[in-house]
Protein backbone atom coordinates (compact mmCIF):
# COMPACT_ATOMS: atom_id res chain seq x y z
CA UNK A 1 0.00 0.00 0.00
CA UNK A 2 1.10 3.80 -0.91
CA UNK A 3 1.03 5.81 1.85
CA UNK A 4 2.38 8.87 0.14
CA UNK A 5 5.35 10.66 -0.89
CA UNK A 6 7.78 10.90 1.92
CA UNK A 7 10.42 13.60 0.38
CA UNK A 8 11.54 15.99 -2.35
CA UNK A 9 15.11 15.46 -3.33
CA UNK A 10 17.23 18.86 -4.33
CA UNK A 11 20.85 18.99 -5.21
CA UNK A 12 23.01 21.89 -4.37
CA UNK A 13 25.66 23.65 -3.96
CA UNK A 14 26.92 24.58 -0.77
CA UNK A 15 24.94 21.79 1.60
CA UNK A 16 25.47 23.91 4.86
CA UNK A 17 24.20 27.30 3.19
CA UNK A 18 21.32 25.23 2.16
CA UNK A 19 20.67 23.89 5.87
CA UNK A 20 20.73 27.35 7.20
CA UNK A 21 18.57 29.02 4.61
CA UNK A 22 15.94 26.61 4.38
CA UNK A 23 15.69 26.77 8.31
CA UNK A 24 15.89 30.28 8.31
CA UNK A 25 13.81 30.76 5.59
CA UNK A 26 11.08 28.49 6.02
CA UNK A 27 11.79 27.06 9.44
CA UNK A 28 12.69 23.73 8.21
CA UNK A 29 14.02 21.12 10.52
CA UNK A 30 17.57 19.40 10.41
CA UNK A 31 16.39 15.51 11.02
CA UNK A 32 19.66 13.37 12.82
CA UNK A 33 23.08 14.62 11.69
CA UNK A 34 24.07 15.84 7.80
CA UNK A 35 25.98 12.54 6.33
CA UNK A 36 27.96 11.32 3.72
CA UNK A 37 29.93 8.75 1.45
CA UNK A 38 32.68 8.36 -1.11
CA UNK A 39 33.63 5.14 -2.45
CA UNK A 40 30.54 3.20 -1.57
CA UNK A 41 29.62 0.62 -3.64
CA UNK A 42 26.49 0.10 -1.70
CA UNK A 43 25.26 3.66 -1.57
CA UNK A 44 26.25 3.52 -5.76
CA UNK A 45 23.98 0.68 -6.08
CA UNK A 46 20.93 2.47 -3.82
CA UNK A 47 21.05 5.45 -6.27
CA UNK A 48 22.54 3.66 -9.11
CA UNK A 49 25.36 5.89 -9.71
CA UNK A 50 28.60 4.32 -10.14
CA UNK A 51 31.80 6.16 -8.10
CA UNK A 52 29.16 8.97 -6.56
CA UNK A 53 30.36 10.98 -3.32
CA UNK A 54 28.14 13.33 -1.90
CA UNK A 55 27.02 15.05 1.32
CA UNK A 56 23.36 15.43 2.16
CA UNK A 57 20.91 16.05 5.27
CA UNK A 58 17.44 15.24 5.81
CA UNK A 59 14.82 18.16 6.47
CA UNK A 60 11.40 17.95 7.86
CA UNK A 61 9.30 20.41 6.22
CA UNK A 62 5.44 20.64 7.66
CA UNK A 63 4.05 17.39 6.25
CA UNK A 64 6.86 16.25 4.23
CA UNK A 65 9.97 15.98 4.16
CA UNK A 66 13.51 17.64 2.01
CA UNK A 67 16.60 15.71 1.56
CA UNK A 68 19.34 18.05 0.07
CA UNK A 69 22.73 16.50 -1.50
CA UNK A 70 25.60 18.53 -2.46
CA UNK A 71 27.24 16.09 -4.60
CA UNK A 72 31.30 16.04 -5.57
CA UNK A 73 31.15 13.30 -7.86
CA UNK A 74 30.16 12.93 -10.79
CA UNK A 75 30.61 16.25 -11.95
CA UNK A 76 26.99 17.89 -12.27
CA UNK A 77 25.79 17.84 -16.05
CA UNK A 78 24.11 20.78 -15.23
CA UNK A 79 25.17 23.74 -13.69
CA UNK A 80 22.69 26.78 -14.41
CA UNK A 81 19.62 27.34 -12.07
CA UNK A 82 16.64 25.34 -13.82
CA UNK A 83 13.71 27.68 -14.82
CA UNK A 84 10.21 26.68 -14.65
CA UNK A 85 10.01 24.97 -17.67
CA UNK A 86 13.15 22.86 -17.42
CA UNK A 87 13.52 19.65 -15.76
CA UNK A 88 13.65 20.11 -12.09
CA UNK A 89 13.80 17.97 -8.56
CA UNK A 90 15.54 15.03 -9.23
CA UNK A 91 13.36 12.34 -7.54
CA UNK A 92 10.39 12.36 -5.46
CA UNK A 93 10.18 9.56 -2.94
CA UNK A 94 7.01 7.22 -2.14
CA UNK A 95 7.00 5.64 1.39
CA UNK A 96 4.86 1.89 0.82
CA UNK A 97 4.01 -0.68 3.42
CA UNK A 98 5.33 -3.54 1.58
CA UNK A 99 8.35 -2.67 -1.19
CA UNK A 100 8.70 -5.73 -2.80
CA UNK A 101 5.21 -6.13 -3.81
CA UNK A 102 5.14 -2.51 -4.98
CA UNK A 103 8.56 -3.44 -6.34
CA UNK A 104 7.03 -5.98 -8.64
CA UNK A 105 3.58 -3.89 -9.11
CA UNK A 106 5.56 -0.35 -10.76
CA UNK A 107 7.72 -2.86 -12.82
CA UNK A 108 4.59 -4.02 -14.16
CA UNK A 109 3.06 -0.38 -15.18
CA UNK A 110 6.68 0.42 -16.78
CA UNK A 111 9.24 1.71 -14.45
CA UNK A 112 12.45 -0.03 -14.76
CA UNK A 113 15.15 -0.46 -12.18
CA UNK A 114 18.81 -0.54 -12.16
CA UNK A 115 18.72 -3.27 -9.64
CA UNK A 116 17.48 -6.26 -9.36
CA UNK A 117 15.85 -5.88 -6.03
CA UNK A 118 15.22 -3.48 -3.20
CA UNK A 119 18.01 -2.85 -0.96
CA UNK A 120 17.67 -3.04 2.85
CA UNK A 121 20.14 -0.03 3.91
CA UNK A 122 19.14 -0.53 7.79
CA UNK A 123 16.94 2.48 8.22
CA UNK A 124 14.67 1.68 4.78
CA UNK A 125 14.83 -0.78 2.25
CA UNK A 126 14.87 1.16 -0.66
CA UNK A 127 15.33 1.51 -4.52
CA UNK A 128 15.67 4.28 -7.34
CA UNK A 129 13.51 3.45 -10.85
CA UNK A 130 12.46 5.57 -13.73
CA UNK A 131 8.78 6.51 -14.47
CA UNK A 132 8.17 5.45 -18.64
CA UNK A 133 9.62 9.05 -19.38
CA UNK A 134 12.97 8.69 -17.95
CA UNK A 135 12.22 10.60 -14.07
CA UNK A 136 13.75 9.07 -11.41
CA UNK A 137 11.46 8.09 -8.41
CA UNK A 138 12.62 5.96 -5.05
CA UNK A 139 10.37 3.71 -3.51
CA UNK A 140 11.03 3.54 0.26
CA UNK A 141 9.53 1.24 3.33
CA UNK A 142 11.11 2.85 6.57
CA UNK A 143 12.15 0.48 9.53
CA UNK A 144 11.34 0.73 12.87
CA UNK A 145 14.96 2.24 13.70
CA UNK A 146 14.20 5.03 10.99
CA UNK A 147 14.60 8.67 12.00
CA UNK A 148 12.41 10.14 9.71
CA UNK A 149 8.85 7.97 9.21
CA UNK A 150 6.15 9.19 7.33
CA UNK A 151 3.96 9.14 10.42
CA UNK A 152 6.09 11.34 12.13
CA UNK A 153 4.59 13.89 10.19
CA UNK A 154 2.11 16.42 11.87
CA UNK A 155 -1.24 15.49 10.29
CA UNK A 156 -2.48 17.72 7.10
CA UNK A 157 -4.93 20.46 9.03
CA UNK A 158 -8.65 20.25 7.73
Amino acid sequence: MIRGIHHVGVHVRDLDRMIRFYREAFGFELVGEPFGWRDNDFIDRIIDVPNSAARGAMLRAGTCFMELFEYSEPAPGVTAPLNAYDKGYTHFCVDVTDIEQEFERLKGLGMTFGQPAPIDAGHVKTIYGRDPEGNLIEIQQTAENCDFPLHSLPPVPR
